[in-house]
C-alpha cells in the first residue's frame, strides 16, 4: 500500500481482536478449500523491467500477497493491469511497481487481507476503503517468524512458477499454494509478536514505520500528523515507553529491511537504498556502515562467502569422520595415523 495513499487524519490501524483473528482464520480456511479444489484464481504480474520509479506507483523488495474478500481491487502496473475479485489471490513479486484502486461490491464494502514481510517478522492486515478508491489498514497484527525465509521462498517460487508452462504446472502450483496458505493459517492460530504488546500511539507509530518505511518523507512530523498529535509529544511518548528514539527506530527498521533485501534479492545497492526510504544511495551506505560495520556491498560479499563455505562442507559424514560425499570410499590405509583400523572379529 503506497505511503501517499495514507489519509492525513487519525491513523485507523489498531491491534487485532479475537474476532478479527477468527475472521482471518476463516479467510485462510476458505482459500485453502478453494486451492484444494483447484478453484483459487491466482494472479501474478510479470513485468519485463521491474524496479522503476513510476508516478502514483510504488514497489517493495519483498513479495506482497493479497486475498480479496469483498469488492474489487484494480491493480495497475507499468505495462498492464488486472482486477482482483472475491476469492482470488494476487502475489506481487519484489520490485514490481504497482498502484491500487479499490471498489465496493454491489452489496458488501471493499475488504481484503494483505500479507507483508519484514526482517524476521510478517504482518497480516485487513484493508478497507477510507475514501473513494483508496484503501488503508483497518486492523493489523505482526507475527514473529524465525522461518521467514520459508514464507519468502514459497511466495517467490509460486510467483515464478505461475508463468511456467509444462505438464506438471497445475500440480506444482497447487502444492505451493497449499503450503503457503497453510503456513499463514498456522501462524494466525499459534503465532505471536512482541510488537503487538504495544498500545496506543506507540503501536500505531511502529505500524506506520513498518508499513511506510520506503517513503522518503517518513519522519516524526509525518507520523505525528497521521496520529493527530504534536511531534514533540509523540517523540517523548515513544522514548518513554520504548527507551528508543522514534527517529532511531525509523532508521533501524529501514536498515533491517535493507539487510533482508541484500540477503534475499539481486537488487542493486541503489535500488535497495530507494526502496528503503533513502533518497541518496551514498547516505544509505554511510548509515548502513554505522549499523553493520560494513558497506552494503561488503555485507553482500560476506553473505556470498558464507554461503560458498557452507556449500563446500561435506554433505555426508559418518561416525569415523571419513567423507564419502562423492561416493568413492576412502582407502583406510590413507586415513590419519591416529585412526587405528577396527579390530577384526
Amino acid at each position: 500500500m503506497p505511503a501517499s495513499d495514507a489519509p492525513h487524519a487519525l491513523f485507523t490501524a489498531r491491534s487485532m481482536s479475537g474476532q478479527n483473528r477468527a475472521e482471518m482464520r476463516q479467510a485462510f480456511d476458505q482459500s485453502l478449500k478453494l486451492a484444494e479444489r483447484n478453484r483459487l484464481v491466482l494472479r501474478v504480474p510479470h513485468e519485463v523491467k521491474p524496479v522503476q520509479n513510476r508516478r502514483d506507483m510504488h514497489y517493495h523488495y519483498r513479495p506482497e500477497i493479497f486475498l480479496q474478500l469483498q469488492g474489487w481491487t484494480d491493480f495497475s502496473f507499468p505495462h498492464k493491469g488486472f482486477r482482483l475479485g472475491p476469492d482470488e489471490m494476487c502475489i506481487i513479486p519484489a520490485g514490481v511497481p504497482h498502484g491500487e484502486t479499490v471498489h465496493p461490491g454491489p452489496e458488501k464494502p471493499f475488504r481484503n487481507l494483505v500479507a507483508g514481510f519484514y526482517n524476521n517478522t510478517l504482518s497480516l492486515h485487513f484493508a478497507h476503503e477510507v475514501r473513494p478508491g483508496k484503501p488503508d489498514i483497518e486492523v493489523i497484527e505482526f507475527f514473529d517468524a524465525p522461518n521467514l525465509d520459508v514464507f519468502l521462498t514459497l511466495a517467490n517460487t509460486t510467483a515464478q512458477f505461475h508463468s511456467v508452462h509444462g505438464p506438471a504446472r497445475e500440480t506444482v502450483l497447487k502444492g505451493l499454494l497449499l503450503a503457503l496458505l497453510g503456513l499463514f493459517r498456522n501462524i494466525v492460530e499459534t503465532g505471536t509478536g512482541g510488537l503487538n504488546s504495544d498500545i496506543g500511539k506507540v503501536f500505531q507509530s511502529k505500524c506506520i514505520v513498518r508499513e511506510q518505511f520506503a517513503n522518503p518523507e517518513l519522519g516524526v512530523q509525518h507520523i505525528a500528523e497521521l496520529l493527530g498529535c504534536s511531534p514533540d509529544y509523540l517523540s517523548h511518548l515513544f522514548h518513554t515507553e520504548t527507551k528508543e528514539r522514534l527517529t532511531h527506530y525509523i532508521q533501524r527498521i529501514r536498515i533491517e529491511g535493507a539487510i533482508l533485501a541484500l540477503e534475499t534479492t539481486t537488487l542493486t545497492i541503489s535500488e535497495i537504498a530507494y526502496a528503503s526510504g533513502f533518497a541518496d544511495p551514498a547516505y544509505f551506505t554511510r548509515v548502513f556502515k554505522q549499523h553493520k560495520g560494513a558497506t552494503p556491498q561488503e555485507y553482500r560479499v560476506q553473505i556470498e562467502t558464507h554461503r560458498k563455505l557452507q556449500e563446500e562442507q561435506p554433505k555426508t559424514v559418518y561416525f569415523d569422520r571419513l567423507d564419502f560425499t562423492h561416493g568413492v570410499p576412502l582407502d583406510k590405509s590413507a586415513a590419519a595415523p591416529d585412526q587405528a583400523p577396527a579390530a577384526e572379529i
